[in-house]
C-alpha cells in the first residue's frame, strides 16, 4: 500500500496539535487553584486555540509562531497556570527554523525566549532559572530546526545530483549507441570489402570464359555463390544485434561465433578462388587468445588479403602467424607491383603507405580500410606497420601483446 508522504505529514501535524491541546487541558485542570485562577472556559479556549496552531506549522511557520506566542502570553496574562502550553511556541520555533533561513529564525528565537522568560516569571520560579530557560530552550529549538533545514537542503542537493547523474548516464548510453554503430559500420566494411572483391573478380572471370571454358566459368560462379553466402552470414550476425524483441533481448537466430585466427585458412581459400595463391604458416604453440584479439587479427589479415586482390596485381601471397611468449606476430606478404615510394607504421595512430593497409588508397581506394585497422590495433595496444618490400611486393606486419593469462 502506497502512502502519500504529504498526507502522512499532515496527519502527524493534526495528531500533534490535538494531542498537545488535550494534554494541556488535562494538565491545566490538575493545577491547584490557590495560586492561579481556576482553569475556566477561557483557559480551555486559549489552550486549545494555541495548540491547534501546530496543525498548520509546515504551511505557515511564521504565522504559527506569532499566534502561539501571542496565545500563550495572553493565557499567562489572565493568571492561568503555565501547564503544557509552554511547549507550543518551542515546537513552532523548531518548525520555523527548519523551513526559513537564519535571518528569519533568529528574531523568532528572541520572541520565543521572551515568552519563555515571561512563563517562568508567571510560574513563580527564580529569575535566574527563568533566564536560563529563556536562553537554553529557544537555543536548543533553533539548533534542532537548523539541523533539519540543513539535512533537507542536502537531500535536495542529492536529488538534483541524482537527476544530473541520470542525464549523464543517458548521454553516455547515447554515445555508446553511436560507438556501436561505428563499430558495426567498420565490421560491415571489412566483410563486404573482402567478399565483394572476390565476387567482382570471379564474376568477371566467369563472364570472360563463359563460352570458351565452361568448367572454369562454373567454378568461378561457385566461388561467387560461396562468397555471397559467407557475406550474408556475416551480415546476419552483425545486424542481429539491432533486432530487439519485446523483452529487450536480441531475437536474431543463433549464428556461428565471431571469426578468429582458426578461420584464416578458410579465408585464404576464398582468396585463392579469386586467382591469388595464398600460403599460411603457423609457428609456436597455438592457444586461444580471446574473442577480441582473435577478431582483430582476423580482420587485419582479411583487409590485407582483400587489398592484394583489389590493388596489388599479385599472384602469390603468404600469411605467417607466430605465437611468442608475450606477443602474437602476423606477417602478410605478396609479390604484387607494390609502391616502393613509401612505408609506415601504426601504433594506435600511425599510417602506412602503399597497398597493404589500404595500399593504393590515393589512387584506387578510400582509405577506410586502414582507418579501421588502426582503430582495431589501437584498442589492443598493438603495432601495425605496412610498407613495400625491397625485392618487390608488399608487406603488412601486425604485433599484438598477449594478456598474461594466456602466456606460458
Amino acid at each position: 500500500m502506497h502512502i502519500n508522504p504529504a498526507a502522512a505529514r499532515r496527519t502527524a501535524d493534526i495528531v500533534l496539535g490535538v494531542g498537545v491541546a488535550a494534554a494541556g487541558c488535562v494538565a491545566g485542570a490538575q493545577y491547584p487553584a490557590e495560586r492561579w485562577l481556576p482553569f475556566d472556559g477561557w483557559a480551555y479556549v486559549l489552550t486549545v486555540a494555541t495548540a491547534l496552531t501546530l496543525t498548520v506549522r509546515r504551511d505557515l511557520p511564521v504565522a504559527v509562531l506569532l499566534a502561539s506566542c501571542l496565545g500563550y502570553a495572553g493565557y499567562l496574562a489572565l493568571g492561568h497556570p503555565p501547564s503544557l502550553n509552554f511547549w507550543v511556541p518551542v515546537i513552532s520555533l523548531v518548525s520555523l527554523a527548519a523551513q526559513r533561513p537564519p535571518r528569519v529564525a533568529r528574531p523568532a528565537a528572541l520572541l520565543t525566549a521572551a515568552v519563555v522568560l515571561y512563563s517562568g516569571v508567571q510560574g513563580g520560579v527564580s529569575l535566574l532559572l527563568a533566564a536560563v530557560q529563556a536562553v537554553c530552550v529557544p537555543a536548543v529549538a533553533l539548533f534542532l530546526g537548523t539541523n533539519q533545514r540543513t539535512l533537507a537542503q542536502r537531500n535536495a542537493d542529492l536529488a538534483r545530483l541524482t537527476v544530473r547523474l541520470a542525464r549523464a548516464q543517458e548521454e553516455e548510453a547515447g554515445r555508446a549507441v553511436v560507438d556501436e554503430r561505428i563499430r558495426i559500420a567498420r565490421e560491415l566494411h571489412d566483410v563486404l570489402a573482402q567478399q565483394m572483391a572476390v565476387i567482382t573478380v570471379q564474376s568477371g572471370l566467369a563472364r570472360y570464359v563463359y563460352s570458351s571454358d565452361p568448367p572454369t566459368a562454373q567454378a568461378a560462379l561457385d566461388a561467387v555463390a560461396g562468397a555471397g553466402r559467407d557475406a550474408l552470414d556475416e551480415l546476419r550476425r552483425l545486424l542481429g544485434v539491432l533486432r530487439v524483441g519485446p523483452d529487450g533481448e536480441s531475437d536474431a537466430p543463433p549464428l556461428r561465433p565471431l571469426p578468429g585466427i582458426d578461420r584464416i585458412p578458410e579465408l585464404a581459400e576464398r582468396i585463392e578462388a579469386a586467382g591469388v595463391r595464398v600460403q599460411t604458416h603457423t609457428e609456436g604453440v597455438v592457444r586461444p587468445l580471446g574473442a577480441g584479439l582473435e577478431l582483430c587479427a582476423y580482420r587485419v589479415v582479411q583487409e590485407s588479403l582483400t587489398n592484394v586482390v583489389k590493388h596489388a596485381g599479385a599472384t602469390r601471397a603468404e600469411v605467417r602467424i607466430r605465437y611468442l611468449g608475450d606477443r602474437l606476430l602476423i606477417t602478410i606478404r605478396d609479390d604484387g607491383r607494390g609502391h616502393g615510394g613509401g612505408q609506415g607504421s601504426a601504433q594506435g595512430k600511425g599510417q602506412g603507405k602503399g597497398h597493404g593497409g589500404e595500399s593504393a588508397a590515393t589512387d584506387t581506394g578510400s582509405g577506410l580500410g586502414l582507418l579501421g585497422l588502426r582503430e582495431r590495433v589501437k584498442i589492443w595496444n598493438g603495432v601495425l606497420s605496412t610498407g613495400a618490400r625491397p625485392g618487390g611486393g608488399f608487406e603488412v606486419r601486425l604485433s599484438l601483446p598477449l594478456p598474461s593469462a594466456s602466456r606460458r
